[in-house]
């Protein structure tokens, strides 16, 4: 169903060289809402991160965002699928690779976004919608946390509906 992507990682060896510390392949994994598939490829447990974090970033804990740190992963929304209307607290830039991806906001506007376009979601509250019958919309996110957006000095809550 998949391409698979292949993530190459840099780090140090005991000397201080630059080397390739890990170079592989993988497809993502459908979720269980089922509307899409996704891989993590990396995290950072803080921004700024840590270069002398030997760990590696795509087996730490994280959900959809990772509260102090980032998230980068690869998304792969289905045919006709679309996520639930959610809010993070968090900065995504959002890179469509392929295929084209609707992006709702709370008040029913929305974008088609197509391979190339970039989007910056800023914790507003939407959802992802692929319009195609047939082709994956993949896309590539990058997540900061961020702090809320507030109004009238209260901060909006993150929302995650199922």
């Amino acid at each position: 169903m998949n391409q698979a992507i292949r993530r190459v990682v840099s780090g140090h060896s005991e000397e201080g060289n630059a080397i390739f510390s890990s170079d592989e392949s993988f497809e993502t994994i459908v979720i269980p809402t089922g509307d899409a598939a996704m891989a993590t490829i990396w995290t950072t447990a803080t921004v700024p991160a840590d270069c002398n974090d030997e760990m590696d970033g795509r087996k730490r804990d994280a959900g959809t965002t990772l509260k102090g740190g980032s998230v980068i992963r690869v998304v792969d929304m289905l045919p006709n699928a679309s996520s639930p209307m959610h809010r993070t607290n968090s900065i995504d830039y959002g890179i469509i690779i392929s295929g084209k991806i609707e992006l709702e906001l709370d008040n029913q506007v929305f974008k088609t976004i197509g391979a190339g376009g970039i989007i910056v979601q800023r914790g507003t509250i939407h959802k992802w919608r692929n319009p195609s019958d047939t082709e994956i919309c993949r896309i590539v996110f990058v997540l900061t946390e961020a702090k809320p957006f507030e109004l009238n000095g209260e901060p909006l809550k993150e929302v995650m509906e199922h």
